[in-house]
């Protein structure tokens, strides 16, 4: 689910029908993959306080949308990211974005167009970052899937989407798992670079977190070059080949003005919960941690709750038959309680 700032009281967009009877990424539904964008009608006092539902449009294995403006800054864009291809769950995956049409309210569907479907195999990560492309309002993407981590923008001036290879993530695991890569990825800001450092799980529901960070070096093209760092393994991957890390998030919690990093873990005990890293050298990868969650978690969302204007966070846990059910799933807020310079 995403946000969507559309009409008067904006709204959510939502992609269903992912699976098909089995119920994994081993059996698509090839007709799903659908998404909808549910209208907030902004009065919730009045009879009209029905969410009214639009269809946007499909593509098959659908699991991650991101709203922004990727292409052009008139019109909002919905950049649709599958998982899994009907054909295998290795196969080459369809990226593809959709513009907001002239009439948003009364549109059978979304125009679509194919960002890329040649590079991309099981994208299980996908994050929207603004203020990373030089000289341009454009908003970038992180994915995180069998090629490792790639940073992926438009180009304004060459009229073409632009790939970025910033690591290849855990290769090691593959024989024994079946998965590689990637698994979820978010980028954090130090001072006044926005993508000081890339926190990465590590591969498919991995085990591995890890962080890239710039080694000040260039390649042949004048791109960063960047270096991975191992910080932690969180136990064995299962029976199925998987492990119990879900999401990263990236945020300044503490006030400093720098981005301290959140991994979600869904279980079982003792790996599951929130594990809050800390940059205490970037450059020679020293990094703090400290646990501030035990409950299991799939995903993390960030707001200031309680409005003290600090950034509270919500979790809520990994309990997905075939996957991994958690015994006592909960919904859970954490109040920040840090001072604001305080790096605990």
């Amino acid at each position: 689910m995403d946000q969507a700032q559309l009409g008067e009281g904006g709204g959510r967009l939502v992609c269903y029908e992912l699976y098909g009877p089995i119920g994994t990424i081993h059996d698509p539904d090839p007709a799903g993959g659908k998404i909808d964008w549910l209208e907030n009608p902004g009065s919730p006092d009045k009879d009209e306080s029905r969410w009214k539902r639009h269809y946007v449009g499909r593509a098959t294995g659908m699991h991650r949308l991101r709203v922004g403006h990727f292409t052009r800054s008139d019109r909002l864009q919905i950049v649709g990211v599958p998982i899994v291809a009907e054909a295998d769950v290795h196969a080459v995956l369809p990226v593809v974005i959709f513009t907001q049409p002239d009439d948003v309210h009364n549109a059978d569907e979304w125009p679509m167009e194919t960002i890329d479907d040649s590079h991309f195999r099981m994208i299980h990560g996908a994050e929207k970052k603004a203020g990373l492309i030089p000289g341009s309002d454009l908003d970038s993407l992180l994915f995180a899937s069998d090629e490792g981590v790639t940073w992926l923008y438009y180009d304004e001036t060459r009229k073409e989407w632009v790939r970025r290879l910033i690591g290849t993530g855990e290769l090691t695991q593959f024989e024994q798992t079946g998965f590689r890569g990637s698994g979820d990825v978010n980028a954090g800001r130090v001072g006044d670079d926005p993508m000081a450092y890339v926190a990465a799980i590590e591969p498919f529901h991995g085990n591995t977190v890890a962080v890239y960070t710039k080694t000040g070096d260039v390649d042949g093209d004048g791109n960063d070059v960047w270096e991975r760092t191992l910080l932690d393994v969180y136990g064995d991957p299962n029976d199925s080949g998987e492990g119990p890390g879900h999401q990263i998030v990236c945020a300044d919690f503490d006030g400093d003005g720098e981005d301290e990093f959140l991994v979600a873990l869904r279980g079982p005990w003792p790996w599951q919960g929130v594990m809050y890293y800390k940059a205490v050298d970037l450059a020679g990868g020293v990094w703090a941690k400290w646990r501030i969650g035990d409950e299991s978690v799939a995903r993390i969302a960030t707001a200031d709750f309680n409005g003290d204007g600090r950034l509270d966070f919500a979790t809520i846990a990994y309990s997905v038959q075939n996957y991994y059910v958690a015994k006592d799933a909960k919904i859970m807020l954490y109040r920040n309680q840090i001072p604001h310079g305080d790096a605990r």
